[in-house]
């Protein structure tokens, strides 16, 4: 594993106004889905110790009850090879999770499951246990969100936070990804090697706030999408780098 700091942060757009299955229809209003685990992988095209990690994300992929993401960062570019997937605000997400855990642990291949505890993304067996222990803690905690698309909008919705409960201010983040990549590495440590990427996000919005109230939003496609985009995740994480407590999926365009 690699420790290095890092950079930057992410900006939103919005036109104030749910998760649905890869597999419905576009612009059909979906039910609010069971809870999602959600894995974000931070890894790097210049890590040699990454691309066992990035096969370990894949198979979590496949699970039904995981979001499972790759976030390409850019803190090795300096080593000799610029990582072509990487963005400096996947670098500055890592590091928001750093300071928010306050271990400032900040590493390639790092998982950070359901925005709570970082883990070595190689290790099946580490994240397994990550989703456990986090699944107690967000037992009966957790927010239900949905969002679909109709014509050149987007629309999303999230519930009520569970009775009993008081949150802060959480982010409600819109995010496009690229389901996979196929990458030939130059230069660098991974030279010679053609690296596989699953669910890479290409970019990550903060597009609004909730405060325990059921709200919903409408955003104009436009804004969010992008050349490589195959598919979009909501997530619903208090303050902008705590617990993931709400998350959705769907195939868009």
């Amino acid at each position: 594993m690699r420790l290095a700091p890092l950079l930057a942060l992410t900006i939103a757009l919005l036109i104030p106004a749910s998760s649905v299955p890869a597999q419905d229809a576009p612009g059909i209003n979906p039910s609010f889905g069971p809870p999602k685990d959600v894995l974000e992988l931070f890894t790097s095209q210049g890590c040699d110790t990454c691309p066992p990690a990035d096969q370990v994300l894949a198979k979590f992929a496949a699970r039904p009850n995981v979001i499972a993401i790759t976030l390409p960062v850019d803190i090795w570019d300096y080593l000799g090879w610029k990582d072509t997937l990487a963005s400096d605000k996947n670098s500055e997400r890592q590091r928001a999770y750093a300071k928010a855990r306050g271990d400032g642990a900040i590493y390639t291949p790092q998982v950070v499951v359901n925005g709570m505890i970082g883990v070595n993304g190689s290790n099946p067996g580490a994240i397994e246990e990550a989703i456990q222990v986090t699944n107690v803690a967000l037992k009966d905690a957790r927010v239900p969100i949905r969002f679909w698309h109709e014509r050149n909008s987007i629309k999303i919705e999230a519930g009520d936070a569970p009775a009993g409960l008081k949150y802060k201010e959480a982010t409600i983040w819109f995010a496009v990804v690229q389901k996979r990549a196929e990458v030939p590495i130059e230069r660098g440590d991974n030279k010679g090697k053609t690296l596989t990427y699953t669910n890479i996000v290409r970019e990550m919005l903060p597009v609004g706030s909730w405060n325990g109230k059921a709200m919903s939003l409408q955003l104009a496609r436009t804004a969010v999408m992008r050349p490589e985009t195959e598919a979009a995740i909501i997530l619903l994480q208090e303050g902008k780098a705590g617990p993931i407590i709400g998350a959705a999926w769907t195939g868009l365009w």
